[in-house]
């Protein structure tokens, strides 16, 4: 009589046409009816495992892409950073200028003041993005031969995968923000700026400037998430280019595709989260954007810093999607 072995962790499960055995180190032969139940059962167990494995992969890798990716860029960030928030002009001098100055007065190591707040944020948000996407990915069946040609769920799956993980790590954002243009005077950990935010302003003092956020990151993540992975497999399947390299360029385009389309309410997210800092009662997104708009005009307001999100953006994300799928592909080769 024919029989089916299949192995699943330490337990062999043999498939035969009217029962099955299943043979584990420590419990012996148990015989087990019918067939179809059995392979099914080894399937599903074996389908778990894989999936289970695929989510820590993405984890990892996401964590180490967030991180190494945010530590690069991270003086440009709080350069641009503090143009947002101010009414100060922008211009490339006047952001030299501002690392200069900060290099003069407060040394080298100060250029990446809240950069602890920006770890402790990125390594989750970036962890739980990518894994994110990829199971918003596996339940909107992108993949499936009826819908990988769908440019609309591939922008959904990277859209709902952003505000996923923002919506997790939001009161971190707040803080690395907050951080990010304060002195010591202000705040002097990380703590400091969660205990002093609960003490002015409350729990809803954490989630100030979520709306624009939310708003801003479902263009921004769907955007660069889409962009990549479609120029990723056109320099695939046209070129048959697959590299680390190429996976930089087309997350360097990915990055600025996305920060263009969002940057207006990156602006105004900023704004909102900083206002305790800087005086000015930015309270919801309508008063916000007539604030900016009456005070700072259209170019200066809702642009300011443009040029080095063009800079930094492509940056970031070009090495966040190339590492991300280098410490994958290895992970699974492991």
């Amino acid at each position: 009589m024919s029989r089916t072995l299949v192995v699943v962790h330490s337990c062999q499960i043999y498939c035969q046409p009217t029962y099955f055995n299943v043979h584990c180190m420590n419990d012996g032969i148990r015989e087990i009816p019918p067939i179809t139940s059995a392979c099914m059962m080894a399937h599903d167990i074996q389908k778990h495992d894989s999936n289970s494995t695929n989510v820590l992969h993405s984890l990892a890798a996401g964590a180490i892409a967030g991180a190494l990716a945010k530590s690069t860029i991270a003086p440009l960030d709080r350069t641009k950073i503090n143009f947002q928030i101010s009414q100060e002009p922008y211009s490339g001098r006047a952001a030299f200028k501002f690392l200069s100055d900060t290099y003069a007065k407060d040394g080298f190591i100060w250029l990446w003041r809240g950069n602890t707040a920006t770890m402790t944020r990125i390594i989750p948000y970036a962890a739980i993005q990518f894994t994110a996407f990829e199971q918003w990915r596996k339940l909107l069946e992108v993949d499936s031969l009826s819908t990988k040609n769908n440019g609309g769920l591939k922008f959904l799956s990277g859209s709902l995968a952003g505000v996923t993980s923002q919506t997790l790590t939001y009161p971190l954002d707040l803080a690395r923000a907050r951080m990010a243009v304060s002195t010591k005077n202000d705040y002097k950990s990380l703590g400091d700026v969660f205990k002093k935010t609960f003490k002015v302003e409350g729990i809803k003092g954490f989630y100030r400037g979520y709306v624009p956020t939310i708003l801003g990151i479902i263009p921004y993540a769907g955007t660069s998430f889409f962009t990549y992975g479609s120029l990723k497999s056109f320099m695939k399947e046209k070129h048959g280019y697959e590299n680390t390299v190429v996976n930089l360029a087309c997350g360097a385009v990915a990055g600025m595709a996305g920060q263009s389309s969002s940057y207006p309410l990156d602006i105004i997210r900023r704004k909102m989260q900083t206002s305790i800092i800087t005086g000015i009662n930015y309270t919801n997104l309508r008063t916000t954007f007539i604030m900016i708009y009456k005070t700072e005009g259209i170019r200066q307001g809702f642009f300011k810093g443009l040029s080095m999100n063009w800079i930094k953006g492509p940056i970031a994300t070009g090495i966040s999607f190339a590492t991300y799928d280098f410490v994958r592909k290895t992970l699974k080769n492991i």
